[in-house]
């Protein structure tokens, strides 16, 4: 098996859509994917996987039904399972992604932004 790094700023450079996950690699039952992020995502839960967005450049908002948080590049913020939630996003952000594999990114709402099986990139 062979061992390398990724540049994330390359990989990025790949993602041409906005909302559209891409697979980076696999971490034991996780994969971890990355996406470009602008307006706003839909509002939607994942009954029994928490996620972890990890914000690279830019600025990610997320709207929970009773606060929002703001991450900011080199910020990070878990939503625990079961917690719904609306991320935005006012200009371009680029954002890591830690979830099990199988999740789909609209969770238990169907949109014309489901992805149920992202490309490796």
């Amino acid at each position: 098996m062979s061992v390398d790094k990724i540049s994330l700023k390359e990989k990025f450079l790949l993602v041409d859509q906005y909302w559209t996950p891409k697979i980076l690699g696999e971490v034991n039952d996780s994969y971890i994917k990355i996406f470009k992020a602008k307006g706003e995502f839909v509002w939607h839960q994942h009954d029994h996987e928490d996620e972890l967005f990890v914000v690279v450049q830019g600025t990610l908002y997320l709207k929970f039904r009773d606060k929002e948080v703001v991450l900011n590049a080199g910020e990070v913020c878990i939503v625990p399972k079961g917690v719904e939630h609306c991320p935005y996003a006012l200009e371009e952000a680029h954002v890591m992604l830690v979830e099990p594999k199988g999740v789909v990114n609209t969770g238990d709402v169907d949109s014309e932004k489901t992805v149920k099986a992202p490309d490796w990139i």
